[in-house]
């Protein structure tokens, strides 16, 4: 398992700990992306297809494959940035001739064949790992999602961001928070692309109005409405969820988002 590292955030100049994902190769072994610690992180403001993606070669069969780009958010801001990886010619470990392609560099053996000559760069026909030609490789197993990460609550701004993160961890992308400390007698509102949230920071339990609002917002919007409290909900406020398919959170001060209802879980999937 890879070690924590000290990544400080360009906004605040935090530190915050960060573990470098591991995943499975299709071989087996797991492999990790190569964090480049030299460079600086940087702040994600607008997502694109190339920011998500980072191509990773695995260290003991040599195969390229896309996984997730290494990100964190910031526990104290709630700032994303995107943590710099080393170039793919920088990470492998079998260099073939220069300017060979990576497979002619993957240490891949046919089993049954004598050597070189019979092997599957020897002209036989066969694929790289010793699979007939017409027979394509396994599919890679599904990734499974990391556990969420809480971060402790201690104020208002820290339940935002703490929300902001698990919106995050569900799939949304390009969660916004508001400029300026969040009032503590105030909800604030979350946005992403197809998403309307709203957290409640404060210490009585959120109503009627205050589910209805959100579903206003969502409509508006031609959004997914969610919402996030931290001392729960009153009845007529989680009947009337319910109802309307608002999916509803209570957060403790450990930072743990909970489902209340029926679309929570249904928002959250069967992978949490």
């Amino acid at each position: 398992m890879a070690e924590a590292v000290p990544v400080r955030c360009p906004a605040c100049l935090r530190e915050n700990g960060y573990t470098a994902p591991v995943f499975p190769c299709a071989c087996g072994s797991p492999v990790h992306p190569p964090l480049d610690l030299a460079a600086p992180p940087v702040p994600l403001t607008h997502r694109t297809w190339s920011d998500t993606w980072v191509t990773v070669r695995c260290t003991t069969c040599g195969r390229e494959s896309e996984w997730p780009h290494p990100e964190l958010g910031c526990g104290s801001c709630g700032t994303v940035v995107l943590i710099p990886v080393h170039p793919l010619e920088a990470t492998g470990t079998s260099a073939g001739p220069a300017g060979g392609s990576p497979a002619t560099a993957r240490p891949y053996r046919d089993s049954t064949g004598p050597g070189p000559a019979g092997g599957p760069t020897g002209g036989s026909g066969g694929a790289t790992d010793g699979r007939p030609a017409h027979i394509p490789p396994p599919p890679a197993p599904p990734v499974p999602r990391p556990a969420f990460r809480p971060v402790t609550i201690r104020t208002a701004r820290d339940a935002v961001a703490t929300a902001a993160l698990y919106l995050r961890w569900l799939g949304f992308r390009d969660v916004r928070q508001p400029d300026g400390r969040p009032i503590p007698a105030a909800t604030v509102d979350l946005r992403a692309p197809g998403l309307v949230a709203q957290v409640d920071p404060t210490t009585a339990p959120a109503g009627l109005r205050a589910v209805e609002c959100v579903w206003l917002n969502g409509l508006t919007a031609s959004a997914t409405s969610v919402y996030f409290a931290l001392a729960g909900y009153t009845e007529d406020a989680r009947a009337r969820a319910d109802d309307l398919g608002i999916p509803l959170f209570v957060m403790d001060l450990t930072g743990m988002p909970q489902p209340v209802n029926d679309p929570a879980d249904a928002l959250v999937g069967p992978d949490a």
